[in-house]
Formats: structure tokens, C-alpha cells, sequence
């Protein structure tokens, strides 16, 4: 079958829907009634077999706490998240070589470290 930009669009909606519904460890039930939605309209946009209208992909936004570009885009699309941030990262991407790796460790080491601490509050938290 001749693959679309549509079919595509369509899959990627559909791909998307159920990787968050189900990360969030909601049913196409559970997901419906916080969507406003049918629980049938819910599986057909799971299934690819329907695409949601503009409200409809807004009230699974809300209901799901994601921005629309979660639904919409598939991750390997998506950039960073802000004007800013990617306007620094457009001025990173034209430093010399060496300059861009220095960032780049400092970055690494800024996630490492909040991955450190995240993981030492949910210790924490969980009283082990």
C-alpha cells in the first residue's frame, strides 16, 4: 500500500494517542470521559481509522496534560520546546566544534545531575 503524508499524519496521531494514553496508565475509557469523547471515537483515532477535528485533538491534549505537538508530531520531529531555547540552540550550532562539545558536556552533566536528584527524592519518598 502507497504510504500518504496524510496516512502518515493520520498514523502518527494514532501512534502517538496511545503511547500517552497508555504512559499516563489510562484506558480508552478512562481517556474518553476526561476527553468529553465517545469511547468508539477513541478507539478509531487509536486505530488510525478516524482523524480528530482540531477540538477533538485539543480535548486529548487537556485531558492527557500534553502539548497538541505531542500528539501531532512524532518525537524524532520535535525540537526543543520554546523560542528561546531554540534560539540558543541555533547559536550553539554555529560555535566551533570544540565549543559545541563543551555545551554539550555541560548539558550532559546538568541532566545527570536532575536525574541524580529525582531519583534520590523518589528513594526518599519511597521510605527504602
Amino acid at each position: 500500500m502507497h504510504s500518504t503524508p496524510l496516512h502518515r499524519f493520520r498514523m502518527s496521531i494514532a501512534a502517538n494517542l496511545v503511547r500517552l494514553r497508555k504512559a499516563q496508565g489510562l484506558t480508552q475509557t478512562q481517556l474518553a470521559e476526561l476527553a468529553s469523547l465517545h469511547v468508539n471515537q477513541v478507539r478509531r483515532y487509536e486505530t488510525g481509522a478516524a482523524q480528530p477535528s482540531l477540538d477533538g485533538l485539543k480535548k486529548i491534549a487537556v485531558a492527557l496534560h500534553v502539548p497538541l505537538d505531542d500528539l501531532v508530531f512524532d518525537p524524532s520531529e520535535r525540537g526543543p520546546q520554546g523560542e528561546r531555547l531554540n534560539l540558543l540552540f541555533e547559536a550553539v550550532a554555529s560555535l566551533p566544534a570544540d565549543e559545541q562539545r563543551v555545551v554539550q558536556a555541560v548539558l550532559d552533566g546538568l541532566i545527570v545531575k536532575h536525574r541524580t536528584r529525582q531519583l534520590a527524592e523518589q528513594h526518599a519518598g519511597s521510605g527504602v
